[in-house]
């Protein structure tokens, strides 16, 4: 009788294929269903670990929020700082044109100084709004958000407190 291999294939290959003769045939069929077997055990162990990587990914974006809303202030405290050092200049530029008796220096200076004390106010205001509404969502102790419940927990990194809040329930 013929046996499974050739020359062309690889060692292991050719002296498992040895093995199988014909009368060892009967055999196949056993190892081919604990090899199905065996997938689908790990199967079994596979689906649970990626069910719990997509459930704890789903915990972790509420407490990241925060994170954006501190660069959303960062962002502000920016351009903030920006408009003011743009008055200050206006400022000097208006004061330089009135010295030397430039009016048009002097017009465009000043309007720019206003304007940029206008926009520095604007922004001022709206950086208040914005740190009064993250202290107040971090007043509460708790939170219940898409049927929910969340918990503030307190965390020390560096000398600086920070809160975050982490699911219960």
């Amino acid at each position: 009788m013929a046996r499974f291999g050739s020359l062309l294939t690889p060692p292991v290959l050719r002296s498992y294929s040895r093995r199988l003769t014909w009368a060892n045939n009967a055999r196949i069929p056993a190892v081919l269903d604990l090899l199905v077997k065996k997938m689908i055990n790990v199967r079994k162990l596979v689906a649970p670990v990626i069910a719990a990587t997509v459930m704890s990914a789903s915990v972790a974006l509420p407490v990241s929020a925060p994170a954006q809303t501190k660069s959303q202030l960062n962002h502000r405290q920016k351009l903030k700082n920006q408009w003011r050092n743009l008055g200050i200049a206006g400022g000097v530029v208006g004061a330089y044109g009135l010295l030397k008796g430039d009016q048009t220096l002097a017009a465009l200076g000043i309007g720019g100084g206003l304007y940029s004390a206008y926009r520095y106010e604007q922004d001022r205001k709206s950086q208040s709004r914005m740190e009064r509404a993250r202290a107040q969502a971090f007043s509460h102790t708790y939170l219940n958000r898409g049927g929910h419940h969340y918990v503030r927990k307190t965390v020390w990194k560096h000398g600086h407190k920070y809160y975050h809040f982490v699911r219960v329930r």
